[in-house]
Formats: C-alpha cells, structure tokens, sequence
C-alpha cells in the first residue's frame, strides 16, 4: 500500500524506458510524414539520440546473431560483430537516413554561363532497400544552366550524391531523388543524370547473375525537349554513346 502511494505520488516519466526508434518514429507520425527506407528523418533526432539508437541497434543485432544460433560469447570474430553492424548501419551504410544534408554553398551565375556541363563519373555507395545488399556504381550529372542558375562546386555534387544513396534504395527511385534534389539546388534550364550500378542482391544470391548491371536515367527540362541536347550528353558520357 505504502508503495504504491508513493508510486502514485512520483510517477515515472512517462518515456521512461521507451526505445528511442520509437520516440522518433512518433514524432515522425505525429507531423504525419514517412519514414521509408530512403527517407531522411534527421529533423526528428534529437541531439544524443542518435547514440541511443545505436546501443538499441546493437541490441536488435545481438538477437539477430542469436536467432542464427551464432556463439558470439566464445567466437572471437563475431564478439563485436552487434555492434559494428549497427556502426555501419547508422554512420556509414544509411548515414544520409540520419544526418541532415550536407551545406552547399550556393553562387550566381555571374558570367551567364549557358553552355552543358557534366559532373562524373561520382561513385555510387548503395543498399538495395529489398535484402540490403550492396548496391555499388556510377552516376554523371549533366546540367544546362542558365543566367539564374545557382551555381554549386564540383564536390558539392559528389557530397549530395552520397547524402542521397546513403540509404536503402531502389535505383530508379534514388535517381529520381537526386534530381529532384539538384533542381532546387541550381535551378537550371535542364538536368540529366544517368546511373550505372552493380545490385548484389542479383550477383551475391537469387540468380547469382555476376556481369548484369542497370541502366536508368532521368531527365528535366530542356534534355526532355531537346533530342540533340540529350544526343550530346550521352554521347559525352565514356562508354554510353
């Protein structure tokens, strides 16, 4: 009786002892957005709870590694392993799910420039959101400015590119993701990006296919309207012509 009243009289927080991923995921529901595998949901994480995801994560992997009946107590190669997985996951692997976009300072176009420039080969470093399984290849962006057109540096692309497929994806949505993201960024007349990548999940398992690769594109503005622009920008692309 006498612990209980006392229970009644300091109630316990009301988040005591509730995982973090599920903190986050309320906030994320309560402004009614997604968290799909490629979504970016670093406006939900506070700051430490990032840490706090990682220890919940090593602590799902450690079941994992049991459920696999994996000795990891007298294995000295899988001691770590819970938490190394959950390290790769959150800070490398999908590390653009969890971290905002990476600054990009932006200049005008000062001289008009108005004449095609493409940025590539940039390496892709992916995860296929159905086993994640690598994902690993190439992306060129070909981009038509105009005089309003923001111009960005030449690493800028490779960082935005790598925020982008820092997540589980699916190829032809991760192009899709990019350009949509670059077209804010620079406002051009047109934007091309084609990428080429390897998909373990068809080369490690399934049909074990070793040599196939995907090839998708997408494309805005003038590429769409102008057959010869979109001609000139394949055919500066090595290989693609």
């Amino acid at each position: 009786m006498f612990r209980q009243l006392a229970a009644d009289m300091n109630p316990a927080p009301l988040d005591e002892g509730t995982p973090v991923s599920v903190k986050i995921r309320e906030r994320i529901q309560a402004a009614r957005k997604r968290f799909n595998a490629n979504d970016n949901i670093a406006d939900f994480i506070q700051p430490g709870e990032l840490e706090q995801l990682l220890d919940e994560v090593e602590s799902k992997m450690q079941g994992v590694l049991d459920s696999l009946v994996i000795d990891t107590a007298g294995d000295h190669n899988t001691q770590n392993t819970a938490r190394r997985v959950a390290k790769m996951y959150l800070n490398e692997v999908f590390k653009g799910r969890y971290v905002q976009a990476p600054p990009i300072t932006e200049f005008p176009n000062a001289e008009h420039l108005n004449e095609l420039m493409i940025v590539g080969p940039l390496t892709v470093r992916s995860a296929c959101s159905h086993h994640f399984c690598p994902v690993i290849g190439k992306i060129w962006i070909g981009i038509m400015p105009n005089e309003h057109t923001n111009v960005i540096g030449l690493s800028k692309y490779a960082r935005l590119v790598d925020w982008i497929m820092g997540r589980p994806q699916i190829q032809e949505e991760a192009v899709v993701q990019l350009a949509d993201l670059i077209m804010e960024k620079t406002q051009p007349d047109g934007l091309a990006v084609v990428m080429e990548a390897s998909h373990f999940c068809m080369s490690w398992r399934g049909v074990r296919e070793m040599d196939s690769k995907m090839i998708n594109s997408v494309m805005r503005g003038v590429f769409l309207k102008d057959s010869a622009l979109r001609r000139e920008f394949l055919s500066l692309i090595p290989g693609k012509n």
